[in-house]
């Protein structure tokens, strides 16, 4: 549970960091401001959401633990192009952990006929966790990160619809999940990009 918790945690941390970078290069600098344009974890840990809520969920062996890391405050309208921009900083947070995986994948397959022991085990942890939460976030349900980067390409009717659908997202979310309908979409697409990324070891 510790070697989750703390590839978890890293894996938030790069993902709310380049929310943040992207978001202050496109003009808006409202998360620098708030002190989140950092790589320190702590900036980026909700208490409850990061560290309560998966704890309590691992530890009565929930059906499904998830969690989530402080919002990063974007203020759209001081981007310079706001839809264009809203769907970069919206794409950022996953393509960042896909690379934290492809990186992290390299590590793996080069240190393979000798690593062993507890270092295997959390790269193999930290790999899996920022794939799952790169394609979990991609999923266009507000307010994951892929509802931003399709308000950004999408028609304005259709964009707008999707906005409006954001007060019960966390709801559709949570059932899907209890449901087992979001993992029968993330773990194929998950297991392709792993497999992908390590080849034959």
């Amino acid at each position: 549970m510790l070697i989750s918790f703390a590839a978890f945690i890293l894996a938030i941390m790069f993902h709310e960091f380049a929310h943040a970078y992207v978001a202050n290069r496109r003009g808006d600098a409202t998360a620098a401001e708030h002190g989140r344009l950092t790589l320190n974890p702590i900036a980026h840990i909700d208490p409850v959401g990061t560290v309560l809520l998966p704890m309590m969920l691992a530890l009565t062996n929930a059906p499904v633990i998830f969690g989530w890391a402080r919002p990063v405050p974007v203020n759209f309208s001081r981007l310079r192009n706001p839809r264009r921009d809203m769907a970069l900083v919206g794409a950022a947070g996953p393509l960042a952990n896909l690379l934290v995986a492809v990186v992290v994948a390299q590590i793996i397959r080069s240190a393979a006929s000798g690593a062993s022991g507890i270092g295997l085990s959390f790269l193999i942890q930290l790999l899996m966790t920022n794939i799952f939460l790169a394609v979990f976030n991609l999923i266009p349900i507000p307010p994951l990160d892929g509802s931003r980067v399709a308000m950004g390409w999408l028609p304005v009717p259709a964009a707008r619809l999707l906005a409006r659908s954001e007060p019960y997202g966390m709801f559709i979310l949570i059932a899907l999940l209890y449901t087992g309908v979001l993992r029968q979409v993330i773990w194929p697409v998950a297991m392709l990009i792993m497999k992908a990324l390590l080849g034959k070891i």
